[in-house]
């Protein structure tokens, strides 16, 4: 198990994970027009090492690789290394602590980091706190204090998820200090960017409701490329057609909405039911009132002509837009059916 110790220095710091007298294996891939590392080669397949003792993460730019050297000082005098003779020979050890560095002079007031900084990282890495939970071992601390992310602070992060297997589970954490170059934010407006609408929209789905027309284009689709079926929902079909079952989770059904809401209620839970593709179907659900909105991906491209949303007439209100890359995603609240004739030229769905 790896345990971790932050040296904060002001603005900087050493951040030290500790792999416990075994060590544990290692690998390495060192990207980047200026990196500043050290015994990284090591790391390399064809090499003679394969466990390390310790990884030292810290600020100072290369002045801060001096902080391995306190590092694998303090693990020599409780004899942890690499047995140069032999793990049943006496002889030598030599800690492996492969170290890399962050460029952080330009923040704050410079300080350069030491090989007693890196000592002391790795004490508070045999402590008790090294245990703490991830979120309070993150942050602006250690070799993370001086990192940017822009013109925002950055850190040193921490995030773990459990995956499980037929014996046992295995726990599989990754660890970060964030001090990338460029901007995190609008350069414009000075706003994070917008998180992906259409994320959000799909994460609350539970079911889906698609015409044949839809279906049969999809599945077109995937026969092109090869790619499986990309809805993890139960999915209705509206046809007439005997069309093939792109999944199991795939239902062909006739009828109207109020046939089959029931079943596809009950399976969508708590979640929203989504109407796919063209305006046919969606038209029928709202005709028996069970349309609440309607999304939209409005695409930079003028058309001479073409075919309405929906079939009739249909009073829609504005609640929210986005900017999505190229796109122009609007969400609107289903009023009812249109207040104009068929002949007049008011905009509507």
């Amino acid at each position: 198990m790896v345990s971790i110790g932050h040296a904060t220095l002001g603005d900087t710091g050493v951040t030290v994970l500790y792999a416990g007298p075994q060590g544990a294996v290692a690998s390495v891939d060192v990207r980047g027009g200026g990196p500043g590392t050290r015994e990284t080669d090591l790391l390399e397949p064809h090499n003679t090492v394969e466990r390390v003792h310790a990884i030292v993460l810290s600020g100072g730019s290369a002045f801060g690789l001096a902080a391995a050297d306190g590092v694998m000082r303090e693990l020599a005098t409780h004899d942890i290394g690499f047995p140069v003779f032999g793990e049943d020979r006496p002889g030598p050890r030599v800690p492996i602590i492969p170290a890399a560095v962050i460029f952080d002079l330009i923040v704050g007031e410079v300080h350069y980091p030491t090989a007693s900084d890196g000592a002391a990282a790795l004490r508070a890495a045999l402590s008790d706190a090294a245990f703490a939970p991830l979120l309070e071992v993150s942050g602006t601390v250690g070799a993370g204090t001086g990192a940017t992310a822009g013109r925002l602070r950055g850190g040193f992060g921490a995030a773990s998820v459990t995956a499980h297997a037929p014996s046992h589970d295995y726990q599989v954490t990754a660890y970060m200090v964030a001090n990338p170059a460029g901007e995190v934010v609008d350069a414009e407006t000075g706003e994070p960017p917008a998180e992906d609408p259409l994320h959000e929209f799909v994460a609350g789905v539970g079911a889906l409701a698609m015409g044949s027309t839809t279906y049969r284009w999809v599945l077109d689709h995937l026969a092109n490329t090869g790619e499986p079926w990309p809805y993890e929902a139960p999915t209705w079909v509206f046809t007439h057609r005997d069309l093939p079952l792109a999944a199991d989770n795939v239902t062909l059904v006739q009828g109207g909405p109020s046939d089959h809401f029931d079943a596809i209620r009950t399976a969508a839970g708590d979640r929203d039911v989504w109407m796919v593709g063209g305006g046919d179907l969606a038209a029928q659900f709202a005709e028996v009132g069970l349309l609440d909105e309607v999304v939209l991906s409005i695409a930079p491209v003028t058309l001479g002509a073409g075919r309405p949303l929906f079939p009739r007439r249909w009073d829609l209100r504005l609640t929210r837009h986005v900017q999505h890359g190229p796109f122009l995603c609007a969400w609107y609240d289903v009023v009812g059916p249109g207040r104009w004739g068929e002949d007049d030229r008011q905009p509507n769905a």
